[in-house]
């Protein structure tokens, strides 16, 4: 930090005060401080010294809800990994509001980290240029943008086109894609693989059947009873998450839809128990999680070596009883 202030000709507590974001630093003297910053790649020194202070150390995990049981299991992965390593582990969740996502994960960075993995809301991820010198950041679940880091994915494109294929092949033509909301590159992957899987069998796209907002029990029950007034209704659902399938299932049978095909995106505890139980495309949340610590280990280990930045893993549909064949196929 005195390096910082020497450079930007100001005292350390004005470093700090940028640093931390202090509205009431002059806008001349802010500047200086973050050209600063930047020309040096500070890092607060309680995380470069995590290592030669001797204590176990610290990754960090940020993921959009932990409640959700996809990234559940994928901290449960990393916990295990870190804990054989006698590693510590600070999670947080950082809900749905994108514009959270920078101050939720920059409070975890003030933290002494040894590597980040973070399974991201936002659009934008330049802001964590400053940290990736320092300890490796692993995305999960979606890519980084704005920065080069390591990620490990899904194919969430040929998981719609193998979910709506499914559907396709029992005759279904009105299949509906329900959503939370397509900003989120998964969803609009999953969407994407949708639309190619209709095309590539020259189904007509309905655009009405293409809906969002169902990541609630009450928002669920409003996106099917609205589907289920079209002229003709769907015949089939292909629901784009677990959490969505959590919520979209019992919708379904309080409104006793008990009649449509349904496909969902993730399996989750007790889809296999349902009745019926529901057909899936099966990710494998624990295996990103692992691989997403074993490369932080990997980097720590070996800080000049070369790994492959983007990785892919595929999904398989699992067939269960809730698909079967069209009545009447449009």
């Amino acid at each position: 930090m005195q390096d910082v202030a020497a450079l930007a000709n100001v005292s350390a507590k004005t470093v700090s005060r940028v640093y931390n974001d202090d509205p009431h630093v002059d806008p001349d003297t802010r500047a200086r401080v973050v050209a600063a910053l930047e020309s040096l790649n500070y890092v607060p020194n309680t995380m470069a010294t995590t290592f030669r202070t001797g204590r176990p150390a610290v990754i960090g995990l940020a993921v959009p809800d932990i409640a959700d049981p996809f990234f559940a299991a994928i901290a449960h992965a990393v916990e295990n990994r870190a804990h054989e390593r006698d590693m510590a582990v600070i999670m947080t969740s950082m809900g749905d509001d994108r514009a959270q996502e920078r101050p939720i994960v920059e409070s975890l960075l003030r933290r002494r980290l040894s590597g980040l993995i973070l399974a991201p809301i936002g659009s934008d991820h330049s802001y964590l240029k400053r940290w990736t010198s320092h300890f490796p950041t692993i995305f999960v679940d979606r890519a980084a943008k704005g920065i080069a880091a390591d990620s490990f994915v899904h194919d969430d494109h040929d998981g719609g086109v193998k979910a709506t294929e499914h559907l396709l092949n029992l005759g279904h033509h009105r299949v509906a894609f329900i959503g939370d909301t397509a900003v989120i590159p998964t969803t609009g992957n999953r969407l994407l693989g949708y639309r190619h899987a209709l095309a590539a069998r020259n189904v007509p796209p309905d655009e009405n059947l293409i809906v969002m907002g169902a990541g609630t029990r009450t928002g669920a029950r409003e996106v099917l009873t609205m589907l289920m007034a079209l002229d003709p209704p769907p015949t089939a659902l292909f629901l784009s998450n677990a959490r969505i399938s959590m919520v979209g299932i019992p919708a379904l049978q309080q409104l006793n839809l008990r009649d449509l095909s349904v496909v969902g995106f993730g399996d989750f505890p007790m889809a296999d128990a349902l009745r019926p139980p529901l057909t899936v495309i099966d990710q494998s949340p624990s295996e990103l999680g692992r691989q997403a610590m074993d490369r932080i280990l990997d980097r720590i280990d070996h800080p000049r070596r070369r790994y492959r930045r983007s990785n892919v893993f595929a999904v398989r549909l699992i067939e269960r009883g809730s698909c079967f064949p069209a009545v009447h196929s449009e």
